[in-house]
């Protein structure tokens, strides 16, 4: 089993929960939006001088995304990098082939429109698709802070991000739209939305004076290629509201606590293998 933890900090020094986290739930890869931690920093409280050192950084080119690992870089390196992502090859034991890890955090509305991030993710897309075939494969999982809610053009548009709210849908593997065929990505983050029994109705939560408000929003999604479905469980994937500690959440409706810890929760999810 192979455990990923992303959480967007909001620049805040969250270490003690990140600790905290990573131990709780025996996290393997570990990726970070708007960290300002000094990785040394981060890797000193993962690595304690009581215990051999597991947990390395990854380097990279990507401004926007930090990435530990309980194993070495020799085992992640990466394909392609802009300021907003970063993909990288996988190749672990235990596993027959390499894995395409993508993890990104896109524009938001504080600094582009609408239009403007679904364009940006059909580029991001096309992105994705050149290095797919470039690697002869697509194992591929996306994570990151997205920037769109799931039912987002750029999110769902098939020159965009293409991502599907079933498995049945994905496992079909592509959909062709004026001769061109296009890849789906799986989303479970889907099903995340709304009141659940002790689970939070999203991963971000803004309240805004506009007439159309959603008030919880998923920003922050992992997207599966159908090559990878057979390794995945729904089950596995939480939007986490407590770090071992503490609750994330605050006030009346449970939003992120974002005075003490993010405006983002975490997000948990595994390949198993």
């Amino acid at each position: 089993m192979l455990t990923f933890l992303f959480w967007n900090l909001n620049r805040k020094d969250l270490t003690v929960s990140i600790d905290s986290l990573v131990n709780i739930h025996n996290i393997d890869i570990l990726i970070l939006a708007e960290c300002e931690i000094s990785p040394a920093n981060l890797l000193r409280v993962l690595n304690p001088s009581d215990r051999e050192a597991q947990f390395h950084y990854l380097r990279g080119e990507c401004e926007k995304i930090q990435i530990f690992t309980r194993f070495p870089d020799i085992f992640s390196r990466p394909i392609f990098e802009s300021s907003r992502f970063t993909m990288r090859c996988l190749t672990l034991p235990g596993f027959d082939g390499e894995i395409l890890l993508v993890a990104a955090h896109l524009l938001s509305l504080t600094n582009a429109d609408q239009k403007t991030l679904d364009a940006e993710a059909s580029e991001f897309a096309r992105e994705i698709r050149r290095i797919e075939t470039e690697r002869g494969h697509s194992r591929t999982i996306l994570v990151g802070d997205l920037n769109m809610n799931p039912f987002a053009d750029g999110m769902v548009a098939a020159s965009g991000l293409h991502g599907v709210m079933t498995k049945e849908i994905a496992k079909r593997e592509t959909r062709t739209i004026q001769t061109r065929g296009y890849p789906f990505f799986y989303n479970p983050m889907w099903r995340h939305f709304g009141d659940r029994p002790d689970k939070p109705p999203g991963s971000y939560y803004y309240r805004g004076a506009d007439h159309v408000c959603y008030f919880w929003n998923i920003f922050d999604q992992v997207l599966i290629r159908p090559a990878l479905l057979d390794y995945w469980d729904d089950e596995d994937l939480q939007i986490l509201v407590h770090d071992g500690v503490s609750s994330l959440l605050v006030g009346r409706v449970d939003a992120p606590n974002k005075k003490q810890f993010s405006d983002h929760l975490p997000i948990l999810f595994c390949l198993n293998f």
